[in-house]
Parts: structure tokens; sequence; C-alpha cells
């Protein structure tokens, strides 16, 4: 994502509802009786969203489908979820914001359910045994939320001039379908969206088939590699296309509003272009598909690292595109086991800014980190002092995880990683975890380990006390 200040040379860029404790009761209810599960958990206990995701199953894939009409603003939706038990299940959650549901079975089986907040919580017919593999489908319709962030920002399901905008982070993907909405439990995807004829609806991943008939079109995605369900994006409205593929033959995949089509073409020509480059910097790129929606939507003022496809509110600055297209290693293919870990996809991005302005004639990744270190790389002076409002390790609450620390002080420390371990041995340690951690997820001790272990002869206790955990300015020998 990429929300931050930038120097002022840079181009802006149901059914039933339970109350919880007859939920409380009814949870008791399906542990008794002889039943050998017990329920999973209602969330994975993240430090700055603990409610997110759910406890006892891992997802491997969700396959869902939906129709979205502009005009009333309703979805419908159906969600076929397969994933695998990881203990005695006698009930398991979903996380789903609003909608209505209007059924749920596993395995076939219709299965009692009822809602408390953003659970969905499912009993089987039968216990699920640790290990087995499940299928559960959920019906759902209703007018999806648009939702407002800790930090203020909206994310969810965001209207459109002629359709919508689906954003995930952090928790947004709950409001369209329902699932395990945390980073640490990805998934393949298939995605079929039904609009109105003459929309268009873009999603992630490959486009496997687009049909029409009776005033509808429908677009079925396909996203094999795993992928955090923050990541997940739907697209929908009038678009122009462009179709092409990288000298590797990658394929791309372009929709840019009309209105913003002159303003974006000449950085989005670039994309292949930086692509190469941060194949070279970062080791091979991590998907089977690529591309950029730029589209704008009521109340987004960022970028967002949407995994094979960026989504940006209006036409990108190159800077913004390398950032979020780095993210497709650092965030998207490398995923954080938490959201403490944010540092480890924003500081990544922000610092693929220094080296690609380094290697195109701007600044040195050393003048960057001066500037920033004096406090004159902005304008304004609050934001230059708001680098040090907090260690990047450990911001300071769920409304600060996108905050300068995170993109800027983050960026700094793999800086400092880089002067001591010199510019070969940097490189191949950047290309070492994108490539030992691929499609994976990581936290921050797996990176601090990951770089010792690379570069056994070096000290970094001062780095991570100083310049990753630590308050305030560091001291510079």
């Amino acid at each position: 994502m990429v929300s931050r200040p930038r120097r002022i040379t840079d181009v802006p860029r149901s059914s039933a509802r339970v109350p919880f404790a007859l939920a409380a009761a009814l949870f008791l209810t399906a542990c008794g009786g002889g039943v050998q599960g017990t329920p999973g958990a209602p969330g994975v206990r993240d430090p700055y969203f603990p409610r997110a995701g759910n406890g006892g199953y891992d997802v491997t894939h969700y396959g869902l489908a939906l129709s979205y009409d502009p005009g009333s603003r309703e979805l419908t939706g159906r969600a076929e979820i397969t994933a695998r038990a990881t203990q005695d299940l006698s009930a398991f959650n979903l996380d789903l914001k609003g909608l209505d549901v209007g059924s749920v079975s596993v395995e076939g089986r219709g299965a009692r359910w009822n809602r408390t907040g953003q659970e969905l919580t499912v009993r089987p017919p039968g216990d699920l045994d640790r290990g087995e593999t499940f299928h559960v489908r959920v019906g759902y319709s209703g007018t999806p939320e648009t939702i407002t962030d800790p930090d203020g920002s909206e994310e969810g399901w965001l209207r459109t001039a002629d359709g919508a905008l689906a954003l995930g982070e952090p928790t947004g993907s709950a409001a369209w379908f329902p699932g395990s909405h945390h980073p640490g439990d990805k998934a393949s995807y298939d995605i079929a969206v039904t609009v109105p004829a003459g929309l268009r609806a873009v999603s992630n991943g490959e486009l496997r088939s687009e049909t029409s008939g009776r005033g509808r079109s429908t677009f079925r995605w396909h996203t094999a590699e795993p992928m955090a369900s923050y990541l997940a994006m739907v697209a929908i409205g009038r678009y122009d296309i462009r179709r092409s593929t990288t000298k590797s033959g990658l394929p791309l995949y372009v929709a840019v509003d009309p209105a913003e089509a002159k303003a974006s073409a000449k950085v989005l020509a670039r994309l292949p272009e930086i692509l190469a480059w941060e194949e070279d910097a970062f080791g091979p790129y991590p998907f089977s598909a690529a591309g950029a929606v730029v589209d704008d939507a009521d109340g987004v003022g960022y970028a967002l690292e949407t995994q094979t496809r960026p989504v940006f509110p209006g036409a990108p600055d190159t800077a913004t595109l390398v950032h979020e297209l780095a993210h497709q290693w650092f965030g998207d293919s490398v995923t954080p086991d938490s959201w403490q870990d944010m540092w480890l996809n924003e500081g990544f991005a922000t610092y693929a800014e220094w080296l690609w302005e380094e290697e195109h004639g701007g600044d040195t990744a050393d003048e960057t980190f001066d500037a920033l270190y004096r406090g004159d790389y902005y304008d304004d002076p609050a934001s230059g002092e708001a680098v040090w409002a907090f260690p990047p390790a450990r911001p300071s609450g769920a409304a600060h995880i996108s905050d300068s620390p995170v993109y800027e002080r983050g960026a700094m420390v793999l800086h400092k990683v880089r002067e001591t371990v010199g510019d070969t041995a940097f490189r191949r340690i950047v290309r070492g975890w994108a490539a030992a951690h691929r499609h994976g997820n990581a936290g921050t001790a797996d990176f601090t380990a990951y770089v010792e272990k690379k570069a056994p002869d070096r000290d970094f206790d001062v780095i991570w006390r100083d310049w990753l955990y630590g308050d305030g300015r560091p001291s510079r020998p």
C-alpha cells in the first residue's frame, strides 16, 4: 500500500443474528452429548486484529461466484471453501461482515449456523477429524459494506462511478465473502463475477473465460498460487483493457478507467521494464500473471498491492508503480505472519523505490537515508519527525500499521543491513529471502535469523536493537 506523504516534487498519488450469550450457549451444546471435537477459535489473536482469521482449520481453496448490480448495489454470492481441519472440530467460524446468509452446508449436508458480529459459526452435521479435508458452501446476499479502518481509510466494497471496487487490507475482504481473513491463511482462488452487459469484472490471476447472454456477462478468474484474503480484489466497471506479454512470456492484463487512460499510459507502459528490473533485483517473478487496475473509488486515496494486479486510485507515478510491483515479492509471495510484521511488506517495497531511483539517475539510497535521518526528506517538518514515532517492528496500534515508521524506517533498517554486509551480500540476502519463503508466511524473527545465518561474521545487534525495535531516533556512529 502507498498512502503516506511524499516529497512535493512527486506526483500525488443472516439471516439470523444471535446474541453473544445465546451463541456461547449454543457452542456449549455443540460440544456436549458425546461430541469428540471442540469448536475452532473465532480468531487467531493477531496483535492488532485479534478477531481476524479463525482457528481449527486451514483454507486451501476459495471458489467464489458473485453477481453484482451497480444500480441496486445488490451482491449475491456463493462461496465454496475447501479446508483442512487442524484439530478435531465440532464447530468452526468464518469471518463475514454484514450480508445475509441464506444457506450453509458442509460436505453437501445442511449445517446449523449462527451470526455474532463478524463471526459466522458453523456446526457441521458430524464432527470433522483432524487432518480431514472438508468442503463448505455458503449462500449469501445483500448490500456489501464499506469499512472504515482504524486509521480512517476505507476498504471493503467501495462504490465507483460505474461499478464497484473490492479492496481488503487489512480486513475488508470479509465484507464480500466468508472465509478465514488473516494473512496467515493463504489459499488458491477461483472468482467468477457476473455483471450487467457493457461492464467488465477484473480480479486476480488469469482470466480463464468471459461469456455473455441475456444482458449479463460473466468473467472467470483463476489464481493458482496461494493468496492472502486481503490481497483478493474485484473491480467492476467500464475499462480500457490492454493485454500483452513480457519478453519472458508473462501475460499482462491492465484495466484502466477511460477517464484515467491518457494520464496513465506513459507510466503503465513501463510495467514490463519495471518487472524485469525487479526480477533482476529480487529473483524470479512469483506468479503466473501480472498487470494493474486504475479506477477511482469513493474515499480511496491509496494504491494497494492486490496480488498479480495492483490497484491505483488514479494515474500512478513511476515510484508508486515500482512500490506496488515490488510487493508482489514482499507481501504477496512472502506474506507476513501477522499485521505486526507489516514493515516486511512496506520496508522492502519502499527500499525498492530507493534502489530504482539510485539506478535510474536519482538520489542514491545513501542520500535518501541521510535526508530522512536529518528530517528534510519531506517539505513538512512534522512528516520528518513522524518517521521516529515508533519502531517499525512494533507499531503503536492498529491505526498505525501503515504509518511512516513502517515504510521509511523499515527501509532504513534494510539500508543498515546493506551497509553492514556490502552490496553483493545484500543482493544475495534479498533474493534468498524472497526464494526461501516464496508463497509462504514469515515474521520479523524469521528475517533477523535469516540475515544472521547468511552473514554469520557480521554483528547486527545494534541494527535490531536501535533501528528495528528501538524507540526514537537512533544515534549514528
